[in-house]
Order: C-alpha cells, then sequence, then structure tokens
C-alpha cells in the first residue's frame, strides 16, 4: 500500500550514473532513503521526478511515495518507493528550519580509518554492520573544497573533489557526491574553494572492498540560502 511521506531534501547526490536521495520527515529528526528494488537501489530521473519533468533539489519539501521499510544493514533509513506516482513538491526550507534539524554527534560514526589522501573517510565493513543508522546533517563553520588527485593523469580524477572540514574537533576529508557542486566546480579543476558556515549531509555508502565509505552527499552553503539562492 502506497504513503506518502513529506521529507525535506537534503541530499540528492550521485551515485554511478544515478542519484541517492535522502531527508528527514517535516517536523522530526527521522531519516528516510528512498530506494529502488535494483541490487545497488539507485534511483533513476524518471523515478524521482515531479510531475512535470524536473528533479529534486536539495531543501525542497517533497512528498515522497512509498511502498515499506527496506533496511539494509546499517542503512536503516531506507525505504522502498513506488516509482508509479511523482513526487510531489510541497515548498522550500529555510536555514532555520534546518536549526530545528541539526544532528550533533561526538564522531561521524567511527573514526581512525582513512584512505589515501583523505581522512576518517571509511569504516571496515565489520564495525558498519553493527551502527544503527547511515545518515547525519551536521553543521560546520567552513568547508574547504579541493582536488583529490592533482597529479592523477586522467580528466575524471581531475575532477574529483573532496570536502576538509572539522566537525566535533575531528578533522574530516571525504569525497563530494553532490552534483550541484561538482558541476559548479568542474571547470575549476586544480584550485582550491573556500566556503562559509554550512550544513552537510554526510552518508555512509554501500560496501566497496570491505568498507563504507563516508560521502559528502549535500553541502548547503548558509550564504547561499539566505541570499535566496536555490543550492
Amino acid at each position: 500500500m502506497t504513503r506518502f511521506k513529506r521529507l525535506v531534501c537534503l541530499a540528492n547526490s550521485r551515485k554511478g550514473g544515478q542519484r541517492c536521495v535522502a531527508g528527514m520527515v517535516v517536523d522530526s529528526q527521522q531519516w528516510i532513503r528512498p530506494v529502488s528494488a535494483r541490487k545497488n537501489h539507485e534511483i533513476s530521473r524518471q523515478e524521482r521526478q515531479y510531475k512535470d519533468g524536473s528533479d529534486p533539489r536539495v531543501l525542497d519539501i517533497i512528498d515522497v511515495p512509498l511502498l515499506h521499510r527496506r533496511p539494509s544493514s546499517y542503512q536503516s533509513e531506507n525505504w522502498l518507493l513506488d516509482p508509479r506516482h511523482h513526487w510531489k513538491r510541497a515548498g522550500r526550507a529555510e536555514w532555520n528550519h534546518l536549526l530545528t534539524m541539526e544532528q550533533h554527534p561526538s564522531t561521524l560514526w567511527t573514526n581512525g580509518h582513512s584512505t589515501s589522501g583523505r581522512l576518517n573517510d571509511r569504516i571496515p565493513i565489520e564495525e558498519a554492520a553493527t551502527l544503527p543508522d547511515s545518515l547525519k546533517l551536521v553543521r560546520v563553520s567552513r568547508v574547504t573544497l579541493r582536488p583529490h588527485s592533482p597529479h592523477a593523469s586522467s580528466d575524471a580524477a581531475k575532477r574529483t573533489m573532496d570536502a576538509v572540514f572539522r566537525h566535533a574537533g575531528h578533522l574530516y576529508i571525504m569525497p563530494v557526491t553532490d552534483p550541484e557542486y561538482e558541476l559548479a566546480y568542474r571547470n575549476k579543476p586544480g584550485k582550491v574553494h573556500e566556503l562559509g558556515e554550512s550544513f552537510l549531509t554526510v552518508s555512509l555508502g554501500e560496501e566497496f572492498k570491505g568498507y563504507s565509505y563516508k560521502l559528502a552527499a549535500a553541502i548547503i552553503e548558509r550564504t547561499k540560502i539566505e541570499a535566496g539562492s536555490e543550492t
């Protein structure tokens, strides 16, 4: 049976050639990640679009058609979406709304495991399997965006971007999968970009070669919101 859940969209991030969407139920801190029935759970454009064919944006308030919960290990927030219905846009969230949803974890799950050139960006799958959730919304005073592989030979590697930030006294360097920021800085390879106060949606991805990786799935800058610019 289809039910519509009203969410504040807090991520519409890149996942292969498709997307991973996540949000919190309006007026609560309940996370929901709509997923498809496919093996990797990614959502196609047709499955997530509004009736007019447009794509949901971060901070949209959306009525999402869902069938039932479908948790997958530490991704306890997963719900199976109903692709027979269009998503419905019901408004936009503001910065003050985000403040009511802010989370204050002492760490972003567990630290101490890093890939080359990054820091505290992955968790062994055995540890990840014991975690109760896979999504966090945290506020940081600044974010640095920088290329991950400035010396790599391929163009794709040169465009890979990392987010560098501190939260609760810990330094993190993790890949950015927010397509809006990837697009904005794609034509500026090799440069470092400093952002001010922002919310970050941090997601734990599915297992890859024995690890779950932390991803900056969305970046929400205060200056953009207060200036009326959509992220």
